[in-house]
């Protein structure tokens, strides 16, 4: 068997490093355009001053969408840009590595938030103009660089760390099930042993450091248990997805933005009721349910479908997402044996169940 693992060329990560952003970019190209989340335009703006290399800013338009990747595209060849920046969260960074796909040029990943693990992937997630779910776009590399101001992680509303952890929180159990079945990762073939290691030190790493991470976020402090989060939360995750490869949460996540009130909560909300789904779905053992159940609770990840806007969710609605999750060539179909709908839709079921039944518990006591 020939495996395979994928990696992002240059990852730096510290408090301050944005600072070192035109340094580390001038080795791909001397003019950047910069796709950039309208919330930190200003320090974007102070960095691109630097003058080490000319980077042009552009705001980021809100989805990764067909529509905003051809805009942005046209900014980037009417400016003769020979290198793309992506500043900002998941969305803004997927769109930058797309653009530089279309254009055929290097990419640096500049994440603001540690909110998901898209910056080191060779992978864009698109979406409609509103918000649906629409295709995978797999790139053929990973971005050159990729560089992570941990005091800006820290700045940023604690809301984004923990929806990193709840996209981080998958990653052990999606790449556990592909190991299983022997499906292939990103690249199109089965991961490798470094891929499942560092798959299971991303789980460790938020259950030794999660809550201590949440903690120091809201002080704004830089510490090394947040320090270990982000980078559990955008290296370690981002290198088990694709190489160890993605199952049955994910593919949840996909289905539940069919259902507009979940479009006002983050990624790794969704995804983390699509890893308590997961739990269910392969009747992982209860010690093991009842600790990432406990975790969620501890960093404020949502554990029932009211969490992300769908206390009132009919069963039709749960089939609907169940069906979308099982569509042909979701990641889903990497658990072993076949998945039906009725299954996804009982296991979301079960999982809320279960999250209803913890928080009474909790409340009672």
């Amino acid at each position: 068997m020939i495996t395979t693992s994928i990696f992002p060329t240059r990852y730096v990560q510290g408090a301050g490093a944005i600072a070192m952003l035109p340094e580390e970019a001038r080795r791909l190209g001397d003019t950047a355009l910069a796709v950039v989340d309208p919330r930190v335009l200003p320090a974007a703006a102070a960095v691109a001053q630097k003058g080490a290399i000319v980077i042009a800013l552009e705001a980021f338009g809100g989805e990764c969408s067909d529509e905003e990747i051809e805009r942005i595209s046209a900014r980037a060849r009417a400016l003769d840009a020979n290198v793309i920046v992506g500043i900002g969260g998941g969305k803004a960074l997927d769109t930058a590595k797309a653009v530089a796909h279309a254009l055929g040029l290097p990419v640096a990943i500049v994440p603001t938030l540690a909110s998901t693990d898209a910056p080191c992937s060779a992978l864009s997630v698109i979406y409609t103009a509103e918000g649906a779910f629409k295709r995978y776009l797999v790139l053929p590399r990973n971005p050159d660089l990729v560089l992570v101001d941990s005091q800006i992680v820290a700045d940023a509303p604690v809301r984004f760390l923990v929806s990193g952890m709840g996209d981080a929180l998958s990653t052990w159990f999606e790449a556990e099930d592909c190991k299983i079945s022997g499906a292939a990762n990103m690249t199109g073939r089965p991961g490798g042993m470094t891929a499942f290691g560092l798959a299971r030190l991303c789980y460790d790493t938020l259950l030794a450091d999660g809550v201590a991470a949440r903690k120091a976020c809201e002080a704004r402090k830089v510490t090394p248990e947040l320090e270990r989060v982000i980078e559990a939360n955008t290296l370690l995750s981002g290198l088990g997805f694709e190489s160890g490869g993605l199952s049955g949460a994910h593919a949840i996540h996909n289905g539940l933005t069919v259902l507009e009130p979940t479009h006002a909560f983050w990624h790794g909300e969704k995804v983390a009721i699509g890893t308590l789904s997961l739990l269910m779905l392969t009747k992982r053992p209860a010690a093991l349910v009842a600790e990432v159940f406990g975790f969620c609770e501890a960093v404020g990840l949502p554990t029932t479908l009211a969490d992300i806007g769908l206390a009132d969710a009919t069963d039709e609605q749960l089939r609907q997402v169940a069906a979308m999750a099982c569509a042909p060539g979701e990641t889903i179909h990497n658990i072993k044996g076949d998945v039906t709908p009725e299954q996804v839709f009982a296991a979301i079921k079960a999982a809320d169940a279960e999250g209803q039944r913890r928080r009474h518990r909790h409340a009672a006591e």
